[in-house]
């Protein structure tokens, strides 16, 4: 895909991620007829959640779409919906901590110490941080090899964001269930993909034949 095609690409993709913040923002103000219900903080904090656990598994779903299309461009895609993943959470704690806790301190300390289900959803944002901090082309080279470990951070992130979601749920866990089994599947292709490369490398190395085997080597020479 040309730049500009990708460029044009983007700005369509950043546009499509604003949307369902966007919309809440009109909901809140009652526009365009939209509603966030009987109980509008609780609504607002459910959408903010919801949309950031979304993205996180589209983010995920980015690398197996890849290999399975060859699609290479899509990796140019990653950092966005990643962002994007991060902005939701922010603003899903945000709502929780401004607009329900009026930012009282004791209470939310309170609540991330005493309510498991807060305190999964506050290490998952936590681990967060530093992928959103180093997701710039500047701290990818300034870390290296570095870099990738870090950011696969993202797999506990995401299973935290289940596992918050879940134990939020009180009754229907079928939406969680969902989730759940999305990542699971997301995960497990990760796992397969690994281990047939460890076996497709340990074949190659296997049958690669040694180029010094059968060669005399003269006295006083080391192989090296």
């Amino acid at each position: 895909m040309s730049s500009a095609r990708l460029r044009v690409l983007k700005a369509m993709l950043f546009v499509a991620c604003l949307m369902p913040f966007v919309g809440m923002v009109l909901a809140v103000f009652g526009r365009l007829g939209l509603s966030l219900g009987a109980n509008p903080v609780e609504e607002l904090i459910h959408e903010n959640g919801e949309w950031g656990l979304r993205f996180l598994l589209i983010t995920l779903a980015v690398t197996p779409l890849r290999r399975i299309t060859g699609l290479l461009w899509l990796v140019r895609l990653r950092r966005m919906l990643g962002l994007f993943a991060f902005f939701y959470l922010v603003m899903h704690f945000l709502s929780y901590a401004v607009i329900d806790q009026r930012l009282a301190p004791g209470p939310i300390i309170e609540d991330v110490f005493e309510r498991p289900f807060i305190t999964l959803g506050m290490t998952g944002l936590l681990l967060l941080v530093p992928l959103a901090l180093t997701s710039t082309d500047g701290m990818m080279r300034r870390l290296g090899k570095r870099w990738q470990t870090l950011h696969r951070l993202i797999y506990p992130v995401a299973i935290l964001g289940v596992w918050h979601f879940w134990w939020q749920v009180k009754q229907d866990i079928r939406e969680p269930l969902l989730y759940a089994a999305i990542l699971a599947l997301l995960l497990g292709y990760r796992v397969w993909f690994g281990n047939r490369k460890r076996r497709s490398q340990g074949s190659r190395s296997a049958t690669s034949p040694d180029p010094m085997a059968g060669m005399v080597r003269a006295p006083g020479f080391r192989r090296r």
